[in-house]
């Protein structure tokens, strides 16, 4: 009986644990889906206002308490800047030059900055293991992400010719990614300082809300017809990016990061361009390459080996034990 309990318990946690990134990248399919109806700025705040209404809504009924004093409101101000209005905003630009999967391919390889600065910050042991897991996923997620025919280039041509075709990293969405991503990294590991002051689930709330008025503000001032072509799918769309892309998935992954090992956690990122692609294949005909297929099994591998990594460690220094003890008495 405690046998059954115990694997359901385990399997509620890593359900629990999966939840942010099947949502993320489930999002991401549903934002690029609604884009050509709306505009960047409008998307990115319709997104996160609501949501961190909902969350601090949640919280009341939890009746958990409100931010006291001026340095939780500082950590909170700063934290809504980072991961608020410049990850949301870099991220809805981005979308408008990027694909579903490859926007959330270069948004996802912040696990790699979390871990580095979780490890000076917070001192964080990766270990071997965990680095050779980050350095998986992060060419797993190249696969994924890169066009097929730099890796055929690669690999298959006796002449390498990268030429980028007007993919230009720096002329295009791409750059806007990875400073979603950058922002989102400093955010993740802002929310343990914020968590020191406030409780974490009602900072998101807060840091969705305040975070979202300067998108608002931007879009007000350079944007126009942000609404009017928006049809009933369009709507539906920007309700599941809004209650389930935003609401849930970051009142989760910031409850968790505030408690738990912010490498470990951040490597479960790299699952976000998978459900993205597998998705966006799906509902918008974006099909993997086989380039794409190795990517995601590698991305897959990458995110074992971070979070088994002290357990993998103990197992060979077992091993090794016991291997040099039966030698001597050989």
């Amino acid at each position: 009986m405690n046998l059954t309990l115990n694997r359901s318990s385990s399997l509620k946690s890593s359900l629990l644990l999966i939840a942010p990134f099947f949502l993320w990248g489930t999002a991401m399919v549903a934002m690029k889906g609604v884009l050509s109806q709306t505009t960047p700025f409008f998307m990115a705040g319709i997104r996160i206002v609501p949501a961190g209404i909902l969350v601090l809504l949640v919280a009341w009924w939890l009746k958990r308490p409100q931010p006291q004093g001026m340095k939780a409101w500082l950590w909170i101000s700063l934290f809504a800047l980072l991961d608020g209005a410049m990850f949301q905003g870099f991220l809805a630009a981005g979308l408008t030059e990027t694909g579903a999967g490859l926007g959330s391919v270069i948004i996802d390889s912040q696990p790699l900055i979390v871990a580095l600065l979780s490890c000076w910050l917070f001192s964080e042991i990766i270990g071997f293991w965990g680095w050779i897991g980050l350095g998986f996923g992060i060419f797993g997620i190249s696969l994924i992400g890169l066009p097929k025919q730099w890796f055929d280039d690669l690999f298959y041509s006796q002449t390498i010719s990268i030429t980028f075709n007007g993919l230009d990293l720096l002329n295009s969405g791409e750059l806007l990614m990875l400073l979603a991503s950058l922002s989102m990294a400093a955010g993740t590991v802002c929310i343990r300082y914020v968590s020191r002051y406030s409780d974490p689930v009602v900072a998101t709330g807060w840091h969705m809300i305040l975070g979202g008025m300067p998108l608002f503000f931007i879009s007000g001032i350079w944007e126009s017809n942000q609404w009017t072509n928006i049809n009933l799918h369009g709507w539906l769309s920007l309700g599941y990016s809004t209650i389930f892309g935003s609401a849930i998935a970051y009142g989760i992954f910031f409850y968790l990061a505030s408690k738990g090992n912010l490498t470990s956690l951040s490597s479960l990122t790299f699952l976000t361009p998978v459900f993205a692609l597998s998705f966006g294949n799906l509902f918008l005909n974006e099909v993997l390459t086989s380039w794409q297929w190795i990517g995601v099994s590698l991305t897959l591998i990458s995110i074992y080996l971070i979070n088994q990594r002290e357990i993998i460690a103990k197992q060979l220094r077992y091993l090794r034990l016991k291997f040099l003890f039966l030698s001597k008495e050989h």
